[in-house]
């Protein structure tokens, strides 16, 4: 543990695992864990995660950086993924488990993932998302993060794991947020307190980040929206700074609960959302 105030926010000498790291949130979180020093094992399902990795490791060098694409719905798959990553490393100081399916799949932009319709699968997914793929990344490499002695562990969850969506929102678009996500993140936080109560007196941290609205615009993914959508409006009025989230303004919530800077702190939710959840 480094408690120096000049290089509290240090990642060097860290070894970090990410999930969803080819995703919206999960390039920016993986360029913060590289910038700060870590080696970091970047997980992700998107064949573009070798294109991303190969520029990552032009930028950072390759001793630092390994890509491993996984779809993580395939449960052996992934479980042997993780296995090889705990046979590996002698030891992990950050896992950060941000990956989440966020299409059709799971019941996003569809009337069929409404709580009317929505199907067992559905649900399924979105806990292995929430809840399931967190426990199994936890359970396969704890050993390793408990060898660390002051390992964090950082789930991303969602405001609407501690409020509810309101229907307006969605009126007249063909925007929707379905319940087994909000189910699923709500449960997040949950497990994130169990960590933190259980892995303690191995000096495992266990926090959370709690995004707001911080909008795909232009991106690649199902969810993503042009910058002069409707939608975008709506989600501005709903904050109080009257404006969405950019991706690097969850950086800093990000290297706080990495670094030995919040080495006091586990069991926590921080809330990163404009001030949706106050009002």
């Amino acid at each position: 543990m480094n408690l120096n105030r000049t290089e509290l926010f240090s990642l060097k000498g860290k070894t970090a695992v990410l999930t969803g790291a080819s995703g919206f949130l999960g390039r920016m979180i993986a360029e913060t864990l590289l910038e700060n020093g870590a080696k970091l094992i970047a997980l992700g399902r998107s064949e573009r995660l070798n294109e991303i990795v190969t520029c990552w490791q032009k930028k950072f060098g390759t001793d630092r950086l390994v890509g491993m694409q996984v779809d993580m719905a395939d449960i052996p798959t992934f479980t042997d993924l993780l296995n090889t990553i705990a046979q590996q490393e002698s030891h992990i100081d950050i896992l950060i488990n941000n990956a989440h399916e966020l299409g059709v799949n799971t019941g996003f932009n569809t009337s069929e993932g409404m709580l009317e319709n929505a199907t067992f699968e559905q649900w399924q997914r979105n806990f292995f998302g929430g809840v399931f793929w967190p426990a199994l990344a936890a359970q396969r490499l704890g050993d390793r993060l408990k060898s660390s002695r002051s390992a964090s562990i950082i789930n991303i969850s969602s405001m609407y794991g501690i409020v509810a969506p309101s229907p307006k929102l969605y009126e007249n678009t063909n925007k929707f947020n379905p319940p087994g996500y909000s189910a699923a993140k709500a449960a997040m936080l949950a497990f994130t307190r169990y960590v933190a109560s259980f892995w303690g007196e191995y000096g495992i941290r266990s926090n959370a980040i709690v995004p707001g609205p911080f909008s795909n615009i232009g991106g690649a993914s199902e969810n993503s929206v042009n910058e002069n959508d409707p939608f975008v409006a709506r989600l501005q009025a709903r904050t109080c700074l009257n404006r969405v989230g950019k991706p690097d303004e969850l950086a800093g919530a990000l290297l706080y609960l990495a670094s030995d800077a919040s080495s006091f702190v586990t069991g926590q939710a921080i809330v990163v959302d404009g001030g949706w959840t106050i009002i």
